[in-house]
């Protein structure tokens, strides 16, 4: 044991938990933090092997296997710190930072010390700043999209209707989701109805239903989407092919908040949220006739515009980086990065498409990439030509989405091999949940239904 005055009391008041090792790895000495992030009393480690205590982790598992203190043979390469989580007795997961030191002693049995450090404040910082970036699907960091996010939230504690704006390919839809999501009708059903892909007589059955006999074929009456999404969320995508006729109906529903069924006489309420979305210019349809000036203002009661992805080009690395990750979960073992060019390039470009476009142009390299690395002369010719880029073997190279590393390198087939596989993410995203379940390509939510079916720590941390 250490036996040195005062230092028991000054080990003590330090925030970074400290063990003392010696030469077979056994626990000598422990300070009160580490007893605290480890879940155990010191009496219960002391003596203990310090593999032991971090069983499951990699450090554990590197220990075991070669025999030795694997920080210490790190900290003479150079390699400082190691981050990883532990789950403590109580099932609690806890985020650390371990480091070692080598003590000079002159007693026969050398001294090796871990340092710990809790990251949980820290991985919650990260979190949020990760949270700022991203909104249900839709991904930014730029000035214009970080303003839409702040109206988004905005909007989704009102119940008023809402009317999304923007060029094809921008993420209407995805507007539309994250409005739902983080609005009080989150547990409501969420309908979709475009409104392009039905002529006039199908559109208006589509969307208020039918009663028994009401035309020929109509063997048993039907409901409509409006009843569909009775306590919900429904979007009117491409509001602008709605006819005129089918739009004095909707008027009605938007004023009275009820709907009839074709071929029948009974109203019936609806208790719905309207979003409406659309590429068109609404203001300029109204001028000529083709768009109900009364109904434009009840749906843009809340309106939202989406930006074109060439006013937000600071987005492109990080959308592309996103997209490639997604992509990757749909193909087992692929392992891809994009290279500093590339993205030049993705950046040089106009995207009239939007961001659709863009998710079709990665496609377009994956098929095309003869390597790791996706570089300039892998992308669609038109998006070379723009930027006037030659392929080059040093270019430099964007970090790839860590996801690529390590994840769906075969089909998960068995329940022991996803939670092995959760258990993986948690560790390699140091315990940032919002990093781990973008690692899987899942949301934080199926994140932690997965933590919690699999009694993985405390999942609601």
């Amino acid at each position: 044991m250490i036996a040195l005055p005062g230092l028991s009391q000054f080990l003590d008041n330090l925030e970074e938990g400290i063990l003392f090792l010696d030469q077979e790895r056994h626990v000598v000495a422990i300070n009160e933090a580490a007893s605290r992030m480890l879940g155990q009393k010191q009496d219960a480690i002391l003596n203990k092997l310090c593999p032991s205590l971090f069983e499951g982790t990699p450090c554990a598992r590197n220990c075991g296997r070669i025999g030795h203190c694997t920080l210490m043979a790190n900290a003479k390469r150079g390699k400082k710190v190691q981050d990883l989580v532990v789950q403590r007795p109580d099932g609690v997961l806890v985020p650390l930072r371990m480091w070692a030191m080598v003590l000079p002693s002159d007693e026969p049995l050398k001294y090796c010390a871990v340092v710990l450090r809790d990251r949980t404040h820290e991985i919650e910082l990260e979190e949020e700043a990760s949270n700022k970036m991203h909104l249900g699907g839709l991904v930014g960091h730029s000035a214009v999209m970080q303003e839409l996010f702040r109206h988004i939230l905005r909007a989704a504690a009102s119940e008023a209707s809402i009317l999304v704006t923007g060029e094809s390919g921008t993420g209407k839809e995805l507007v539309a989701h994250a409005l739902h999501d983080n609005s009080s009708r989150t547990k409501g059903p969420y309908i979709r109805v475009h409104c392009a892909a039905f002529p006039e007589q199908l559109l208006e059955d589509e969307l208020f239903g039918h009663a028994r006999g009401a035309f020929t074929g109509a063997a048993a009456a039907r409901e409509g989407r409006f009843e569909a999404a009775h306590g919900g969320t429904l979007l009117l995508d491409e509001i602008g092919e709605v006819p005129l006729s089918v739009q004095v109906k909707l008027l009605r529903v938007l004023q009275e908040r009820e709907i009839e069924r074709l071929g029948e006489n009974q109203t019936r309420k609806v208790d719905v949220r309207i979003i409406a979305a659309t590429h068109r210019d609404l203001p300029a349809m109204v001028s000529r006739g083709e768009f109900r000036a009364d109904l434009y203002y009840r749906l843009r009661v809340l309106p939202l515009h989406l930006p074109a992805l060439r006013e937000r080009r600071e987005d492109i690395p990080l959308l592309a980086n996103s997209m490639l990750a997604n992509m990757l979960i749909r193909h087992p073992g692929r392992d891809l990065q994009i290279s500093g060019e590339a993205l030049d390039a993705l950046s040089a470009y106009g995207w009239p498409g939007n961001v659709r476009e863009l998710g079709n142009a990665l496609e377009y390299a994956m098929v095309h990439v003869d390597g790791t690395t996706i570089l300039a002369r892998h992308l669609p010719p038109e998006i070379r030509e723009t930027g006037r880029l030659t392929a080059d073997p040093h270019a430099r190279t964007a970090p790839a989405p860590a996801l690529v590393q390590h994840y769906y390198r075969a089909p998960v087939q068995q329940e022991g091999q996803e939670k092995e596989m959760l258990m993986r993410a948690l560790e390699e995203s140091g315990g940032n949940k919002a990093a781990a379940a973008e690692k899987l390509g899942m949301s934080r939510t199926t994140l932690w239904k997965r933590l919690k079916q699999y009694g993985i720590g405390n999942p609601a941390q």
